[in-house]
């Protein structure tokens, strides 16, 4: 006698068709990302210090500068990450890590080098720790070209009228007032973040050919950011992660966040020399409180600096 299966009740056809539906929007937002972001790829002798190879030079960093660029004298980026990876739509989207309004603030005072720095010296500083590679010249088209492309991008921000100039963001992160738990972030991570970004935060590649990038970046291993980065500050990554993500849909909350930025900085990934993260932020009680690296200028443990609880530095700056 063959025996019946009742079929599946309402809710778990409902729960199956939902999830369904979320991966094929995520999948065709990804595949979107890449084609609109690589659907103007020009030849590597196109080069001129010109907004249009700026733009190309943000987007599409890995193809240009990137460690499986052709000529090793152009492998200024270690990583396989676009600049466009946390800057999104090339810069273009504004708020957080938008470059919109990024050219008219430089320079300015910065406490991680002790000095005033120029839009120039962001760049490297990006280059040497978000691309995980080393310092454009000053001089060259790539730099200049990048130069050209922000400014253009900030000019055209800066003509819209203030109604116009609406940054559609979500409420600012209020980070827990504990320490970070990987355990939940990990928990976080395999259900919102692993059908993008892959099972071992390896990122998904736009193809066969490395030199493309990803859909979705890495976000630890060998080509993925370094520990002097930005985003290897808990807040830092937490913040964009409730600004930006799940991608096309986020809606995490504070503790997702934040604990989901710890379990992706718990990971390994690349590291600069002590001796050049010695040289960080001169004036030891300006580093951030997140830093992930010493030396600090008071008594708490590396630990709490990577994971929190925050609260407590914070207090002793302000009491100094």
């Amino acid at each position: 006698m063959t025996e019946h299966v009742p079929p599946p009740a309402r809710s778990q056809w409902t729960v199956a068709l939902a999830v369904s539906g979320v991966v094929a929007v995520v999948g065709i937002a990804g595949v979107w990302f890449v084609l609109s972001q690589q659907r103007r790829l020009v030849p590597d002798d196109a080069r001129a210090p010109t907004a249009e190879y700026g733009r190309l030079l943000v987007a599409q960093t890995s193809w240009f500068l990137g460690p499986d660029q052709p000529d090793p004298e152009r492998r200024y980026a270690g990583s396989r990450l676009n600049c466009g990876s946390c800057h999104l739509d090339a810069g273009t989207r504004p708020g957080t890590l938008g470059l919109t309004e990024t050219f008219q603030n430089y320079p300015r005072p910065s406490g991680r080098d002790g000095k005033e720095a120029d839009l120039k010296e962001r760049i490297d500083g990006c280059m040497e720790r978000s691309m995980n590679g080393r310092k454009l010249p000053r001089d060259s088209v790539e730099m200049d070209a990048m130069v050209a492309y922000i400014r253009s991008i900030s000019e055209q921000w800066m003509a819209t009228s203030p109604e116009r100039r609406v940054v559609l963001e979500r409420a600012a992160l209020r980070p827990p007032a504990r320490a970070a738990s990987l355990e939940a972030g990990q928990a976080v991570f395999e259900a919102r973040c692993r059908v993008c970004h892959g099972s071992d935060g390896e990122g998904l590649l736009a193809s066969s050919d490395p030199r493309r990038g990803y859909v979705f970046p890495p976000l630890w291993g060998d080509y993925s950011f370094n520990n002097g980065a930005g985003m290897g500050r808990v807040l830092t990554a937490a913040r964009f992660i409730k600004a930006r993500m799940p991608f096309g849909r986020a809606d995490l909350t504070d503790d997702e966040a934040f604990d989901v930025a710890a379990y992706l900085n718990s990971k390994p990934r690349p590291h600069m020399s002590p001796e050049r993260l010695e040289q960080d932020y001169p004036d030891r009680s300006k580093k951030p409180v997140d830093s992930p690296y010493g030396p600090y200028a008071d008594p708490f443990p590396q630990q709490q600096h990577r994971f929190g609880p925050f609260a407590p530095i914070e207090a002793y700056y302000k009491k100094q």
